[in-house]
């Protein structure tokens, strides 16, 4: 009688679901590692993928003049998302546009030029697994674990720390450019800790 080979499952010993967003102290404790590493590419990279909240390959296609007018960066800027084909508006924090502007300067980008090149061409953006490796090197850095972590968790950290903070899901939904309300419950998974937050605080 012949032998059925089975294939494992294809996530068999992986990690799956939503990759986690960052807690505030992690989020400054990447912050200020990239601060005192001198890196300015990685300082601007991070500090604006937090802003933006927009997902890896929206992110790393940005051109210089996404983000800045001449020689000033912007505090607000419209991204017209590849997923959805539809604009997102996102700020740009005090910080994150001075970061921006010194990373500009030492790298000497045109406004017409990708504001995170790949390799050593500017006709090139850093690829999505490029930036995928380097969230990885970040979370690593601070002591998690990178198979928990991913490029979404750069998208997911600001507007969790919104929602936690004002539980205001119609705010997040129009930061993270969701066509429908039902999308922004699930992608926060809101309905779950708040469920969990309840039970915590209630005695039986």
């Amino acid at each position: 009688m012949k032998t059925i080979q089975r294939k494992a499952p294809w996530n068999k010993g992986k990690l799956i679901g939503q990759k986690a967003p960052l807690r505030l102290r992690e989020l400054w404790a990447i912050r200020v590692r990239l601060q005192l590493s001198g890196t300015a590419r990685n300082l601007a990279l991070f500090n604006l993928a937090i802003d933006s909240k927009l997902r890896g390959c929206d992110l790393v296609s940005l051109r210089v003049r996404d983000v800045s007018q001449g020689t000033v960066v912007s505090s607000r800027a419209i991204v017209l998302q590849r997923k959805t084909n539809r604009p997102v508006q996102f700020e740009i924090t005090e910080q994150t546009r001075a970061c921006l502007l010194a990373w500009i300067h030492t790298a000497r980008l045109s406004l017409a030029d990708y504001l995170f090149p790949g390799g050593h061409s500017q006709d090139a953006h850093l690829s999505t697994r490029q930036y995928a490796r380097i969230v990885h090197a970040w979370v690593r850095s601070i002591g998690l674990d990178p198979c928990s972590y991913g490029t979404h968790s750069m998208r997911r950290t600001k507007v969790a720390l919104i929602y936690r903070h004002t539980k205001n899901l119609r705010a997040v939904q129009l930061l993270l450019g969701h066509t429908k309300l039902e999308s922004t419950v699930r992608y926060l998974g809101v309905e779950v800790d708040d469920a969990l937050e309840l039970a915590e605080q209630t005695e039986a």
